[in-house]
């Protein structure tokens, strides 16, 4: 699976450790950036996400600023983006089964890195489910994207 990460300067050092741990279990992330703690904004980051997914770079994206918000706003404004802030296991799996989540977004000054990590590794692992009421659900979020866009 083709991960791209990226976070602003708040979220660079959760980002950094991700990055390495994420290695170690055997992803191997494309960095999208920041690669500091110069102040940054997130809406860049959101951006680079965005891009390395109509590039076809990416599948999923995990994107961390200081609580997840900003990150979360900004990338659903991109089309084919649908982000969610979860910080637990539920979450950020149940996003993608029901939701078709493909990019999760991280709080750094809200959530630990061993939670974060444990985040991280239910939302990689989790499949959408296709089920009907779930596939009609997505199918009508994607109608609103359309029409938003238009």
């Amino acid at each position: 699976m083709k991960v791209a990460i990226a976070g602003d300067h708040a979220g660079f050092a959760l980002k950094q450790w991700l990055l390495g741990k994420m290695q170690k279990d055997g992803y191997s992330p494309i960095d999208l950036g920041a690669y500091d703690t110069t102040p940054s904004d997130y809406p860049d980051f959101a951006r680079a996400i965005g891009d390395a997914f109509s590039s076809g770079t990416a599948e999923r994206g995990i994107l961390v600023c200081g609580s997840g918000i900003g990150a979360s706003v900004a990338a659903n404004k991109i089309r084919g983006l649908r982000a969610g802030i979860a910080h637990d296991t539920y979450s950020a799996h149940q996003g993608v089964e029901h939701d078709d989540m493909n990019v999760l977004c991280l709080g750094a000054r809200v959530i630990g890195p061993e939670a974060a990590l444990e985040a991280v590794r239910a939302f990689l692992r989790a499949r959408f489910t296709g089920e009907e009421r779930h596939a009609r659900r997505v199918k009508k979020i994607l109608e609103l994207e359309r029409q938003s866009h238009a």
